[in-house]
């Protein structure tokens, strides 16, 4: 697992993205999230994956456990928002998302909102 940084994005300000390469899982800790969350954009140039955000099952998240997921084409971009929701007291008091796949290929940025 990897502990990703994001980054902010301030009104009226410009703002270059940092890529991440994903591992098979990464984390985001609270103290990364925006007051609403995260949005993520997965970029990929020749390799599909799909994101899925961990669902703590003791938060408001609601998906009784299922996965939340983003999937993504060979060639392309996604957006995908992981709510403060997905965040798991009982895991360091973080959120866990997963990349499916050889990850050849793909990166993302991530973004407090």
């Amino acid at each position: 697992m990897a502990a990703i940084t994001t980054q902010s994005v301030s009104n009226g300000a410009l703002t270059t993205p940092t890529a991440i390469t994903p591992t098979a899982a990464d984390t985001i800790a609270r103290s990364q999230f925006g007051p609403n969350g995260v949005l993520l954009r997965i970029i990929t140039t020749g390799t599909a994956t799909t994101l899925t955000v961990s669902d703590p099952t003791t938060t408001d998240l609601g998906n009784a456990g299922t996965p939340a997921s983003q999937t993504c084409p060979a060639t392309g971009s996604r957006m995908a928002f992981v709510p403060l929701a997905a965040i798991n007291p009982a895991d360091s008091d973080r959120a866990t998302i997963n990349f499916s796949g050889a990850l050849t290929g793909v990166t993302y940025e991530a973004y407090r909102v």
